[in-house]
């Protein structure tokens, strides 16, 4: 359009010949009168159509397109995905290529959409500390070495638009409040409402309208930290809109390429460090500044929460006769004197707490094993089975809870062992632990050991002594007076002689 403007500029207005117009722009007579003709129509250029390696590729990366615009938003693979799988199935064109092919496919369709009478949206603007917008997305990382599936919860506020991400194992209610608690630490308090979507660990039951049953655990967490639950609309996510953005950039910001950490703990440390960064990174766009110079702002509007809520999940379960609970398909230890008893088991997301009658029996480590062909793990806290091997000492001999014993009890253990009595004789030691500080114990055994005296006895002498802030001298300082100048020399055959001097009475 530019040429046609600047052709008919010197034809009409500087009145230069024919002639003088193709030299100046290399074009042939007829199309200069072409053109000239033609008035104010832009002219059309025959672009010569060149064979691309992704041709062969197209209709295949168009199905991919057709199947992925029917799959939720978590399930979708990006960009950079597509272009990895076309990669393995023989692709060797490039990465910019295949981005082109879909941003047009993305365009075309959303022409068709807006034509229909879809596409259509009212921005929305939020007051500083006025609301917050929560979703989950499914992203992959390496850890510990191995390919993970993990759920990823996006916090994100409306004003200054600071966000949070944190990876889960799992999309249950303890993770989800883990979440929250994690999420107004880093943004510094709490804003007076939150956007959810009809999420099966918020909403119960979906009624008529904007009617909700919602969760009573995930109700008591919103009472807490005193902020209004509004839920969005079913499958409409552009009432959260800011969050469904968030998910699509941190997909390109953090999970690609594929993070790799020892485990989830350091990845979650690398993903709030990359989310602060991002704040003093990205600018605002609506306001002026980055968006950390406008949470800055944002802050003050923010309520700082008493407390942090307990977001765990009770199940009431019953004590085996082995002293073990089943939870997810693994089975934790418990105090042998609940033994056939119900207690409370509180489910946090990296460790469960056992208790019963008011107080806490035991805490655990928490294990999660997403393949379900994988068998179920059993975790032994070996001091819950010293009631039990009290009574039957022999136990302790292949009894599965002290296969882990420390180092310093199963080397006792192994001396004690050769000789008659030993296994009841350990089990006292052992016992020691439930009285005494188990390092202490444990110090006593390692000086008996040492000492070539693995005793009973010789291990209460020491245990005392380590108690009372003493310990065993190594050589006994004795006056000079009680000194032996001359040694006396053992003489074993003198009894033998007293035999032969005089006979005694049978």
């Amino acid at each position: 359009m530019e040429l046609l403007s600047v052709i008919r500029r010197w034809a009409f207005r500087d009145l230069l010949p024919v002639r003088e117009i193709c030299r100046r722009t290399g074009l042939s007579r007829n199309t200069i009168r072409k053109y000239l003709r033609s008035g104010d129509v832009e002219p059309k250029f025959k672009v010569p159509e060149r064979p691309s390696k992704l041709d062969a590729f197209a209709d295949k990366l168009a199905h991919w397109l057709r199947i992925e615009a029917g799959k939720s938003r978590k399930q979708k693979r990006t960009t950079k995905q597509l272009y990895g799988d076309l990669t393995a199935l023989g692709y060797d064109g490039s990465y910019d290529r295949v981005s082109a092919f879909v941003r047009d496919w993305k365009a075309n369709r959303l022409r068709e959409q807006q034509t229909s009478g879809r596409g259509t949206f009212v921005p929305l603007v939020f007051a500083a500390g006025e609301a917050f917008q929560f979703d989950w997305s499914e992203d992959w990382a390496v850890l510990g070495g191995e390919k993970t599936k993990l759920q990823v919860a996006h916090i994100k506020l409306s004003h200054s638009r600071a966000f949070i991400v944190r990876a889960y194992l799992l999309q249950t209610h303890e993770m989800l409040f883990d979440a929250h608690l994690h999420a107004f630490r880093v943004l510094g308090g709490v804003p007076q409402r939150g956007i959810y979507d009809n999420m099966k660990t918020a909403v119960d039951k979906v009624g008529k309208g904007k009617a909700r049953d919602v969760n009573m655990r995930f109700q008591a967490m919103v009472s807490h930290y005193l902020f209004d639950a509004e839920f969005c609309n079913p499958a409409s996510g552009w009432e959260k809109g800011q969050v469904e953005k968030n998910v699509q950039d941190a997909r390109h910001r953090l999970w690609v390429p594929m993070p790799a950490f020892a485990d989830l703990a350091a990845l979650n440390l690398w993903l709030e460090e990359r989310c602060l960064a991002y704040w003093r990174e990205v600018p605002h766009g609506d306001l002026p500044g980055t968006i950390a110079d406008v949470w800055a702002e944002e802050l003050a509007y923010l309520m700082v929460p008493a407390r942090p809520f307990d977001g765990f999940i009770e199940h009431t379960k019953r004590v085996s006769p082995t002293c073990l609970i089943h939870l997810e398909r693994n089975r934790y230890s418990v105090p042998a004197s609940f033994a056939n008893r119900p207690v409370s088991v509180r489910v946090y997301p990296e460790r469960i707490v056992v208790a019963a009658e008011g107080q806490i029996l035991c805490e655990h480590e928490r294990i999660i094993e997403r393949s379900h062909s994988a068998p179920g793990k059993t975790v032994y806290d070996w001091r819950h089975y010293l009631a039990v091997i009290q009574r039957k000492p022999g136990a302790l001999r292949n009894g599965a809870p002290f296969v882990d014993l420390p180092e310093a009890f199963r080397r006792l253990q192994a001396n004690l062992l050769r000789h008659p009595g030993g296994d009841r004789e350990m089990v006292e030691i052992l016992a020691l632990v439930l009285q005494h500080d188990e390092e202490v114990v444990l110090q006593a055994v390692d000086l008996a050991l040492e000492a070539g005296v693995p005793t009973k006895t010789h291990v209460l002498n020491l245990l005392h002594r380590l108690i009372d802030g003493t310990t065993p001298p190594d050589t006994i300082d004795a006056p000079q007076a009680l000194r032996l100048m001359q040694e006396p020399l053992a003489n074993v055959e003198r009894y033998d002689a007293l035999r032969r001097e005089a006979r005694h009475a049978s």
